[in-house]
């Protein structure tokens, strides 16, 4: 068997971790996918139609599950800031918790924890070489890591009691992004071609928040 096929029949059995029949600790396999990237979204992508987007459903199935996680208490929605036409769908402390003790990845994560951090940093970096060309044959684009977008720029750092520290915006929506905002999901993600520059301002502002 070819070593590529392998490896991608071995990642469908992984899948089958988080693609079920029924339901999971009250949750079925799509409410879970979309309570975890509600989890990990940024302040853009926590609307109704990204997270449409994001699962791959329609606006009608998206508008269910979000029913049925807001019945369940796991998360609220909220008039959005960025657009006060919208609503902003926010994952409660309920839903944070439901995430950290049921998750059904939770065994994958651990999993791959237990490989150690180098394993993890090349795996995560093929399979995100691998969503690259999956992106690029059908023209589409993945949510991803705000750090890694395009969009993300460095603003004009800002002194603080004698420290100077990073500060960072996202030029798409033309507004400031904080140094914790960059670890977040966004779904107007482009993959940026100017990683070693976003590093260097990302490392400045990872030493100026623990000075």
């Amino acid at each position: 068997m070819p070593l590529a096929r392998e490896a991608v029949e071995l990642l469908i059995q992984a899948a089958r971790v988080w693609y079920f029949e029924g339901n999971q600790h009250g949750l079925r396999d799509r409410e879970w996918m979309a309570l975890r990237f509600l989890g990990r979204a940024n302040r853009f992508s926590r609307t109704p139609s990204a997270l449409a987007g994001f699962i791959g459903a329609t606006r009608a199935t998206a508008s269910q599950i979000v029913k049925t996680l807001e019945g369940k208490s796991f998360l609220v929605r909220k008039p959005s800031q960025e657009d006060k036409r919208s609503v902003a769908l926010h994952i409660t402390a309920q839903g944070e918790k439901c995430l950290s003790q049921h998750d059904p990845i939770n065994h994958v994560v651990n999993a791959v924890t237990s490989l150690g951090n180098d394993e993890c940093v090349r795996l995560r970096d093929s399979l995100r070489e691998v969503l690259n060309h999956l992106d690029a044959a059908h023209q589409r684009l993945d949510a991803s890591i705000c750090r890694d977008c395009m969009f993300l720029a460095e603003r004009s750092p800002a002194t603080s009691k004698g420290r100077t520290s990073a500060e960072f915006m996202c030029r798409l929506y033309r507004a400031p992004i904080s140094l914790e905002e960059t670890e977040l999901l966004c779904t107007s993600f482009e993959r940026t071609r100017d990683r070693p520059k976003i590093e260097q301002h990302l490392d400045r502002a990872r030493v100026a928040s623990q000075g």
